[in-house]
C-alpha cells in the first residue's frame, strides 16, 4: 500500500514553520515550495489567503484553518496527527509564523510534546523595513503590536524610554496615529521610520522625526499594514554633577 501523503508510517511527523510572502508572491523561497507540496497538510491563519499562494504555485495539499478562534482545540488536532507521522506546514497570513501570530502557541505545545520543529526561513515584514530604514542594525529589539488599550500602550512605551537599541513594532492603520502621538510624547521626537505595505504595490517608506511623520499623515487616507522602526535612546551625558 501505498503511504498518504506527507505521513512517516515508521516515525512521529514534523512541523514546518514556513514563512510565505508579505506581498509579492515572488517572495517565496524554494525550500518553501517543496515543504508546501510535500507534507500532508497545511495549517494556517486564513485559508483563503493560503489557497491563493497555493493556487498560484499549483500546490494541492489539503489546507485547515489554525488561528486565534480554534487554537485551543485545534492545536491538540494537529499534534495528534504529527505523533500519528504526519508532516504538516504551519503557515501565517504573511511572513515568519509565530510572529504576532497565534503561531507561536503551537511551537510551545509542540516542544512540550517533544515534536521536531523545522523552520524554513523567508521574508519578513520587520527585517525588511529595518533593511531600508537607516537606523543602527547591530542591536535591535522586536516589540511587535502595542496594547490597544490606550494606558497600557503608553504604560509600555514608557517601560521602552531608555531602550538605546532601534525598536520595531508594528500598527494596524486605525491606531496608528493614537500610537505615534503617544510616542512623540513619551519617547520624545526621536527619528522614526514608518513602512507601509512592504513588498506590495503601494509600498512606501516614510523617515524622519515624529512630528514630521505625524504632519505627514495629516491629508492622508491610511490603509494598509504599517511597520515602524525606533531610533533607541541617546546615551545621556555626564554632567558636572554626575561627576
Amino acid at each position: 500500500m501505498i503511504p498518504d501523503k506527507g505521513k512517516n508510517q515508521l516515525h512521529q511527523g514534523k512541523i514546518y514553520i514556513v514563512s510565505t510572502p508579505i506581498g509579492n508572491m515572488e517572495d517565496i523561497t524554494l525550500r518553501a515550495l517543496k515543504v508546501l507540496k510535500e507534507v500532508g497538510l497545511i495549517a494556517a491563519e486564513s485559508k483563503e489567503r493560503t489557497r491563493k499562494l497555493c493556487t498560484h504555485y499549483t500546490i494541492k495539499t489539503p489546507i485547515t484553518t489554525y488561528n486565534s478562534h480554534n487554537q485551543h482545540y485545534k492545536g491538540r488536532v494537529l499534534l495528534e496527527k504529527v505523533k500519528s507521522g504526519f508532516d504538516i506546514a504551519l503557515v501565517s497570513d504573511a511572513g515568519t509564523p509565530g510572529l504576532s501570530d497565534p503561531g507561536s502557541r503551537l511551537v510551545r505545545e509542540a516542544i512540550d510534546n517533544h515534536i521536531r520543529l523545522v523552520p524554513i526561513p523567508g521574508v519578513s515584514a520587520s527585517l525588511a523595513a529595518l533593511s531600508v530604514s537607516g537606523l543602527p542594525t547591530d542591536r535591535f529589539i522586536f516589540v511587535g503590536f502595542l496594547s490597544n488599550k490606550k494606558g497600557r500602550r503608553r504604560k509600555e512605551l514608557d517601560d521602552l524610554k531608555r531602550e538605546a537599541r532601534t525598536i520595531i513594532f508594528f500598527e494596524s492603520p486605525h491606531r496608528l496615529i493614537k500610537m505615534l502621538k503617544d510616542m512623540h510624547e513619551i519617547l520624545g521626537n526621536r527619528d522614526i521610520v514608518v513602512a507601509k505595505e512592504m513588498t506590495k504595490v503601494f509600498e512606501e517608506v516614510k523617515k524622519g522625526s515624529v512630528s514630521k511623520i505625524l504632519s505627514s499623515f495629516e491629508d492622508e487616507k491610511i490603509r494598509g499594514e504599517y511597520t515602524i522602526i525606533a531610533e533607541g535612546a541617546k546615551k545621556r551625558r555626564a554632567s558636572v554633577i554626575d561627576n
